[in-house]
């Protein structure tokens, strides 16, 4: 690991300003992904500015919805009463996403920004990779490539976004809340992620020296009924190779609201338009749930390694749809 300076700070605009000052600066809290870059030499900070210490930990609830502190622990999170008992979407995508050891320094700002599941980005030896060094190439395109994106990618990049949390919420239209030297602005997350196929280098519209503060998850309706489904090689701790997390109001039979996204298939975590436009307003039954799924992958842009994919990301959709909706056949 390359030398860095370390500077601990307790005030929201303290944090902000010091690092907005610094081009070669980042923010510290969890390190559960960013210490493992920086030992590996992907990322080399000249100052870490730890912002465990400010007041961003905790979960409150309103009128708006679920206020969740960036600082809050993914196993916080997880543990916290309304999770539990009306988002089970969330706590099934903590619970699946992480192991107890690394829920417990984890946080949910972290959670969000966490890097990309590249076996060539997170290797410095391997001279082709467009995240890390923009127009060196994607040497994942040409070789052995099985944990990567097939959606919102091209021959630029097809690194994967790994995170199951961000997935659960893209699905139930949360918000990030941003801080920066220009005040404040909340962003749905469906907006704050960028595509890896376009600039792989890009990942997000943070601008540097901004600080996510937390993550609101507006009110969900009574009756919506939520679940998050992981596909992996081994049930213990691995990341996934397909999930879903699904949201649906259903009245009698028919679909009334829809809300579906999509992991381990994504090079940002995937909210599927396409599925939800054809599930709203029919009736629940396998054939359309099929249907949902062709839909949500249409567009995939495989290689060799990661063709299984489409049809394994389908088959995970169909089967959340089944659990959330009560077993339509």
């Amino acid at each position: 690991m390359l030398p860095f300076e370390y500077a601990r700070v307790t005030g929201v605009d303290e944090a902000v300003n010091l690092l907005a000052a610094d081009p070669s600066a980042s923010y510290l809290a969890g390190g559960t992904t960013q210490l493992d870059l920086m030992k590996d030499g992907v990322l080399g900070p000249e100052r870490l500015v730890d912002i465990t210490r400010l007041p961003l930990r905790g979960v409150t609830r309103d009128a708006d919805g679920l206020h969740i502190g960036a600082l809050t622990t993914m196993e916080e999170l997880a543990a916290d009463p309304v999770v539990a008992g009306e988002l089970p979407v969330v706590r099934e995508a903590l619970l699946l996403g992480a192991s107890a050891q690394l829920r417990n320094m984890a946080t949910i700002g972290g959670n969000l920004l966490q890097r990309a599941r590249c076996r060539y980005f997170r290797d410095p030896t391997v001279p082709d990779c467009n995240k890390r060094e923009p127009g060196s190439g994607c040497a994942a395109v040409r070789n052995t490539a099985r944990m990567h994106a097939i959606l919102g990618v091209s021959e630029r990049c097809i690194a994967l976004h790994a995170s199951d949390l961000a997935v659960a919420l893209v699905a139930l239209d949360a918000v990030v809340r941003l801080h920066g030297t220009s005040g404040s602005r909340s962003v749905p997350l469906t907006q704050f992620y960028r595509e890896a196929g376009t600039s792989p280098d890009v990942e997000n519209v943070l601008l540097h020296g901004e600080l996510i503060t937390g993550v609101t998850i507006p009110p969900l309706p009574a009756e919506a009924a939520t679940g998050y489904l992981k596909v992996r090689d081994r049930a213990s701790y691995e990341f996934a190779l397909a999930s879903a997390a699904v949201v649906l109001v259903m009245r009698d039979d028919v679909i009334a609201q829809a809300r579906v996204g999509l992991g381990g298939i994504g090079s940002k975590p995937w909210r599927s338009l396409e599925a939800e436009q054809v599930l709203t307003g029919a009736a629940a039954s396998g054939e359309i749930f099929r249907e949902a799924a062709a839909a949500a992958v249409q567009g995939a842009w495989t290689v060799p390694g990661t063709a299984f994919k489409v049809e394994l990301a389908q088959r995970t959709l169909v089967r959340a749809l089944r659990n959330v909706s009560g077993g339509a056949r």
